[in-house]
This record gives structure tokens, sequence and C-alpha cells, in this order.
């Protein structure tokens, strides 16, 4: 099994975050603005610093302290929800549009963009949707909005958070089950099941359903990428948006992979634990994603702060072998994704739980 990385990270929490998140808006901006190597720095910080950085320095953030507070970490988020509104269409018409770049930059820009909407938006949106604030959240939303993936909003808080690691949710991955397999079932399928929760809380309470807003931003920005750049601008902004939502995708089928609640004797599922969610301690991966990685503390307590999420101990929550991003990457090749997590799996299916262990049979 692996084991807690020696080393601590020496630097601020939130200056990991604020750094680690912001500075590839910076480059990929200055790429738009000035091309040449600016472009290259910005697709090469998202491709291959972050796994470079995770394996050279094994360092990892330590716990914060139970109850601890972080008054900036909601400022961060906004500021990069906001950047993510005002660089997602710059990006459309950088790629698409009369903005003088050659091929090669736009097909950097449209591969470093995707890769930073996909890895650091995503995360930011979700961390806003999950704030109390009324403003923030409607922050978040607008996030997953532009990424035509607005349901995202209703379906990861009503159904995914509900029903995780159970075959009614459409965002855990079966063991055995592909990504390519899981990729359109767990899109539209949420879809159809966050549009379930919503109607039904929607019977209750009345006003306007969210998902009217999903479906009509969505297609309200795909009319500003042809604004911004004709067919070609509308084409370029669902492209862009369908390569980060794949990479939400992707971190929901490796989070998740394999793992179920048992069954109790009333046919319930088990509560959800640290043993439902695969976790991850590289600290700069961390920083990127905005503690994504702390997966099973996130659920465990889905109001706590990212800065806050704790990391839990590898003998009782299952561990990646590699950081959240490298086994991305692995999962795209099936059959190797299979072979590297089959013993890893077997583990978790076959260890007690604290119920079997209280002596409660699970099924």
């Amino acid at each position: 099994m692996m084991q807690v990385p020696p080393r601590f990270l020496p630097l601020p929490r939130m200056a990991l975050f604020a750094t680690a998140a912001t500075t590839p808006f910076l480059l990929l901006g200055l790429g738009v603005w000035a091309g040449g190597g600016w472009v290259w720095l910005g697709l090469g910080y998202m491709a291959g610093l972050t796994a470079l950085l995770d394996r050279l320095t094994p360092w990892v953030a330590p716990d914060a302290p139970e109850g601890a507070e972080f008054p900036a970490a909601d400022r961060l988020l906004a500021l990069i929800g906001t950047a993510h509104l005002l660089a997602f269409p710059l990006a459309v018409w950088a790629i698409a549009g009369d903005s003088g770049l050659p091929l090669w930059a736009r097909i950097a820009l449209f591969l470093g963009f995707g890769q930073l909407f996909g890895q650091v938006s995503n995360p930011a949106a979700h961390e806003l949707i999950h704030r109390g604030d009324r403003r923030v959240f409607r922050l978040g939303m607008a996030v997953y909005v532009t990424l035509l993936n607005g349901h995202h909003t209703s379906a990861h808080r009503l159904v995914h958070h509900r029903h995780v690691a159970t075959p009614e949710d459409p965002n855990s991955a079966r063991d055995d089950e592909s990504f390519y397999q899981f990729l359109p079932r767990a899109y539209f399928g949420s879809f159809r099941a966050g549009l379930r929760a919503e109607t039904a809380r929607w019977k209750q309470t009345g006003g306007l359903n969210p998902y009217v807003i999903y479906v009509a931003g969505g297609l309200a920005c795909l009319g500003l990428g042809a604004v911004l750049a004709g067919w070609a601008g509308l084409f370029v902004w669902l492209l862009l948006a369908g390569y980060a939502t794949a990479q939400l995708m992707l971190s929901d089928y490796v989070q998740h992979y394999g793992l179920r609640r048992r069954l109790l004797p009333d046919g319930r599922p088990e509560p959800v634990g640290p043993r439902h969610s695969w976790n991850a301690p590289h600290w700069f991966s961390s920083g990127v994603m905005l503690n994504a990685p702390r997966h099973s503390d996130h659920h465990a307590h889905p109001a706590r702060p990212y800065p806050a999420l704790r990391l839990p101990e590898p003998d009782e929550a299952p561990w990646l072998p590699y950081s959240l991003p490298v086994c991305g990457a692995i999962a795209l090749m099936p059959r190797r994704w299979r072979r590297m997590m089959k013993p890893r799996l077997a583990h978790w299916q076959a260890a007690p739980t604290h119920d079997d262990q209280a002596g409660v049979t699970g099924a």
C-alpha cells in the first residue's frame, strides 16, 4: 500500500492554492495576447508541470486543525470563477476567430485552455455550488453552464452525494467498466437523475425549475460563440466545453471506480464512509485542483472549505497509486487501468466495514 509522503509542504496553504490555480490563467492569457512561447508555457503548465512537480517533490499538505477557518478561500473561488467566465469566450475567439494566431498556436491553446477549464474551473465550480451564499452558488452554476454542464449543479448535490457508490448514482463507475462506457452513461444519466430530483422539488416549492436556466444558458453560450467567430466559434465552444466536461467525468470515474456501499439488513445502503472514494495526497495537483483529490473527506463534510479537507490514512480509505491527473491519463487505457486497479480494488471489496466488525452482515 502507498504510504504517506515523508515531507510536509513548507508553503502557506492558501498561497499554494492561489499560485497553483491562477497561474495557468495568466500564462494562457499571455499566450492569446503575445503568442509564441507563452502558448507553450501555458500548455506545458497544465499538461506536464503538475505531474512533474508531484513526482519530483513528494510533499503533502498537513491536515488543517479541526474547525480551522479560511476567510480567503471563497474569495479565491470567486476570482477563479470570474476569471473562467472571462477566459472562456476569450479562448473561443482566440482559437476560432480573427486572432491572427497560427494554426499550431490555436491547437496548443485549445489543449491548454481545455485542461485549464477541466482541471481548475471544474473544481472551483464544484466548491462554489457547495457554498451557502446564493451569489457564490450562482457563480458556480454559471461556470457549469458555460461548460454546457449546468445540470451538474443539481445532479451533484441532489443525486451524487446522496447515492454515491450505489447503482442509483450515474457518476459512480462500476467495476470493470471502461471510461468510454462510463462517460455517456454518467453525463446523460446525471442529466436525467438531476431533472427528476429538481422536478420533485419544483412540485413542492414552485418557482423556476433550474433546468430552464441550464438549457437556455447553454444555448445562449453557443450563440455567443457564433457571435464571436461564426459557426467556427459555435463549434469550438462545443468542443472546448466537451473536452473540459470529459475531464470532470474522468475525475468522477477515477475517484469512485468500483467502490460500492454494502446493503444493510433493511435493504438500505450503508452510510457513506472514507472507503467509498479514492484519494491522493500529491501536493501540487491538490493545489491546482483545490484539494479535490481529498475526496473521502469532501463526501463526509460537503460544506467543509477545500483548504480544510483532511487526508484519510491509507488503511482507512483507498489511495490511488499516482496523482489524480496521472491516474486519469492511465484510465484512458482501459486494459492498463484495470490491471493496475484490480488488486487495489479487491483489497477494499474484501476489507470488513465498521458495521461488519460490529456484527452487521452486508449483502
